[in-house]
Parts: C-alpha cells; sequence; structure tokens
C-alpha cells in the first residue's frame, strides 16, 4: 500500500503530485496497478474525492490508466532525465558559501536607499498614471535619457546630446547592440587580463576578438595599432583587474589610431563614481565624441538587479542605430527609468554615491591596517580609483595555493591569472580584491 505524507492545505495536489513524482522517477512502475479510491482514502485517511480528483488529473495527464472492473495502472513514461534534474538541482545546491567575498562585490544590502526609492516610486506611480502602460521608445524615456545627460555634465563634465543616450537592460544587453551596430565582420580589441563577461558576450553576439596585453598604463596602445583589430573596448579611468589608469597621451594616441583606421572606441567608465583619490578623470569622450562611445551602468552603485545601462552614441553611429532599432521596445521597463529619473534630478543619486564612496574609502582603511598586522609579508597595489586593489603575497607558493589557503577561511578570493584571456605577463601570488562587497566591521573581524 502506497503511504504519503500530504499537505493539509491541497491534499489532493499533495497527493497527485507525489504519485506523479514516483511515476517519472521509476518507483511506480509502468503496468503497476494502483489502490482502490476506497483503499487509498482509508489508508491516507482523506475522502474518496480526495483520491479521485487526484486520479482524474493523473489521468488526464497521461500517467495512469483504467481499465474496467480492474481499477487503475501505471502508463508507460519514459523519464530518465527526472532524476538527473532532481541530483543536479541538489549539486547547484551545494555550490561554496563563503563569509567574506571579494569577487563578486555586490554593495552591502543597508546601503541601498530603500526609503528614498520607495518614496520616488509612489511618486511615480501616482504622476504618471496611465503613462506607465505605455510602450517606451527603444533608445529609453526621454526623462531618463534627459536626467543622464544632466548628471554626466554634473559628475563627469560631459556634454552629452540627451538625443544621443541609449538606454537598455545592462551592459551586456548593450554590448550585444553594439555589435549589431559595427558589424559581426569587425575585429574587437579586449584588455587582457578583464573581467571575462565582457568577451564572452562580445563572442556570444558573434563577434571577433582580439586579446591585447595591459601593462602599467592600461590597454597597450602598441600592441593595438599593430592587430588587426577595428574597434578598441577599454576602461582607462579603473581598468579591471589590474587598476591601471590611462594617462591622456596614450589616450589620445589610441583615439588618432581609431580615425585612421577608421574605427571606434568603447570606453567602459563601469566605476567611475568611485574614484577615492583626487578629482575624476577626463573621459576619453570627452576628447573625441565622434570616435568614442561612452557606457556605464548603475549595476555598482545601486545594485546588480538593477538592470539599467546606458551608452552615448557619435552621431553616425546614432543615425544607425534608429534606422535598426527604431521598431523595438526599450528592454527597461518605464516604471524604473521614471523612478531612476526622479532619483537623478532630485540629486539623491549623488548623495547616494556620497555615502558609497565614504563607506569604501574606510572599508580600504581597514584593509590597509589589517595588511600590517599579518604574519606574512603582503605588497599593495592600489591607484585609488574604484573600489578594489591588488595584494601579492611573495612567500605564497602559488596562485592555487593561495586561493586554497583563503578558502579554508571562509573567503571568495580570485588571482589576477583567473581573468586572463590567453597567456600574458602579470604577477604570479597577486590576490584581486575587489571590496565593494564587504564592510569595515568585517575587515576587522576577518582571521588570517
Amino acid at each position: 500500500m502506497l503511504t504519503y505524507d500530504l499537505d493539509n492545505k491541497n491534499k489532493y495536489y499533495s497527493l497527485y503530485t507525489r504519485i506523479r513524482d514516483d511515476i517519472l522517477s521509476g518507483k511506480l512502475r509502468s503496468g503497476e496497478r494502483l489502490p482502490s479510491k476506497r483503499a487509498m482514502a482509508e489508508n491516507l485517511s482523506v475522502s474518496v474525492i480526495t483520491v479521485q480528483t487526484a486520479y482524474d488529473q493523473l489521468y488526464a495527464e497521461g500517467y495512469i490508466r483504467t481499465e474496467e472492473r480492474r481499477g487503475y495502472f501505471v502508463e508507460e513514461v519514459n523519464a530518465v532525465f527526472y532524476g538527473r534534474r532532481a541530483a543536479n538541482a541538489e549539486s547547484e545546491e551545494a555550490e561554496d558559501k563563503f563569509e567574506y567575498d571579494f569577487v563578486g562585490g555586490s554593495v552591502p544590502v543597508g546601503l541601498f536607499p530603500f526609503s528614498v526609492w520607495a518614496r520616488l516610486m509612489r511618486g511615480v506611480l501616482s504622476g504618471c498614471g496611465k503613462h506607465l502602460l505605455e510602450r517606451v521608445p527603444c533608445a529609453g524615456d526621454w526623462e531618463l535619457k534627459n536626467a543622464i545627460s544632466n548628471y554626466l555634465y554634473r559628475a563627469r563634465a560631459i556634454d552629452a546630446d540627451p538625443r544621443r543616450i541609449v538606454v537598455g537592460a545592462g551592459a551586456e544587453y548593450l554590448y550585444g547592440v553594439i555589435v549589431q551596430l559595427l558589424g559581426r565582420d569587425k575585429i574587437f580589441a579586449i584588455e587582457n587580463p578583464v573581467y571575462g563577461k565582457i568577451h564572452s558576450t562580445y563572442i556570444l553576439n558573434g563577434a571577433k576578438c582580439e586579446c591585447i596585453t595591459v601593462n602599467a598604463t592600461g590597454i597597450s596602445v602598441g600592441e593595438v595599432e599593430k592587430s588587426s583589430a577595428d574597434i578598441v573596448h577599454f576602461s582607462p579611468s579603473h581598468q579591471f583587474p589590474t587598476g591601471a589608469v590611462t594617462p591622456v597621451s596614450e589616450r589620445l594616441r589610441l583615439i588618432k589610431w581609431a580615425e585612421k583606421r577608421d574605427g571606434y572606441i568603447i570606453e567602459d567608465d563601469y566605476d567611475s563614481e568611485f574614484r577615492l583619490t583626487g578629482k575624476p578623470l577626463q573621459c576619453a569622450y570627452t576628447l573625441c565624441p565622434d570616435r568614442v562611445i561612452y557606457m556605464n551602468t548603475f549595476t555598482k552603485s545601486l545594485a546588480p538587479s538593477m538592470r539599467i545601462g546606458y551608452m552615448v552614441l557619435p552621431p553616425k553611429l546614432y543615425r544607425k542605430y534608429r534606422s535598426i532599432f527604431s521598431s523595438f521596445a526599450c528592454t527597461v521597463p518605464l516604471f524604473e527609468q521614471k523612478t531612476l529619473a526622479a532619483m537623478l534630478d532630485g540629486g539623491f543619486f549623488e548623495r547616494h554615491v556620497s555615502r558609497l564612496k565614504k563607506h569604501f574609502a574606510s572599508v580600504r582603511q581597514a584593509i590597509y591596517k589589517k595588511a600590517e598586522t599579518l604574519p606574512f609579508p603582503v605588497e599593495i597595489t592600489d591607484t585609488g580609483s574604484g573600489p578594489h586593489l591588488l595584494m601579492r603575497f611573495p612567500d605564497a607558493k602559488s596562485d592555487e595555493a593561495l586561493k586554497e589557503y583563503a578558502k579554508k577561511r571562509g573567503i571568495n578570493l580570485n588571482c589576477l591569472s583567473d581573468y586572463l584571456l590567453s597567456p600574458a605577463p602579470v604577477p604570479d601570488k597577486t590576490a584581486v580584491i575587489n571590496y565593494s562587497g564587504v564592510t569595515e566591521e568585517m575587515i576587522e573581524n576577518l582571521k588570517l
């Protein structure tokens, strides 16, 4: 006799799912006879109607069949994948969990301005009404584009025409748009080492990529000039993971290359808001708006789930964008766009960024203090351009030994070598410390 522990809220559905799962997993085999409705009801202390309803659902979906005067029998169901799916789900849940994450770098939840965001959302709901249900233009809502333009001028001295700003659901989406704009026949020069998703997203969208070494001044312009690349993707203000800052002389040299090549430069300004020493650096976009595509997102400053990114296109590319994408709707919901526009226009975003900078500065200082107390030597490389730095441990045996040492202490850690797309000379035994996801207290309590 079958015995099941049924959910009190919905006994028929609970019985249905348990029998179904037993059939799919092979516990109940093809041709096996099920207990009669009355016998099943008595065994499980439920009504005959409950069992009848469960059997009827199983019969309707083809899991069982009826034979006159004989009862219910299991149908032949070949579901060899079913057990593997459950096993895979269990293995995914068993992934390593770390108390200290220096890789992911999601800003601590407590720093998100929930009260401000909620208040602005209510204002958008009451002020926009039915307008929120309308189709959003392909490049984004005009109110947000104008707010971004004004913010860029205040924060980065970028004079961006709001008409040429394109809003999209995160950087990865915008990378795909760029590939379609520039063509899959073009070769993209990618920094090496680099955040791997940049390279993989371009490849996924059908682009061809060429890896260019990163040196002390960022991407090697000399290698770019010798390469067959048509497009360069780089982060001049704070390269990840090396932290290198590209001086203006190298930026101008790269722009001259783009003009000569009739190519474009993609300036990924991903965390420029968080320069912790000195004033923000001049953007490559301001040097040549006709050859540089400026990109940024609100992922780092607000939250990873806030899939809102934007790019400022050169006039020629924006006209091409309109010709290709004008019939499509923007990939970011209008409700979120209106709320973010209100946050930018009201000065709330800049106050939030200022608060985050103070937080990052405190965490950075705590890291330096912790480094002074370590029982082994450590060498720190830090340009102060954003919430990450490098720590080299010369006495470590290898990169793998360093990561294993950290793992045993609940620390999620990557080394420079983990970000290489192809072999390149990078310092060994060097950890990339992305500290945007930890707090000052966590650093102080860290046991090494």
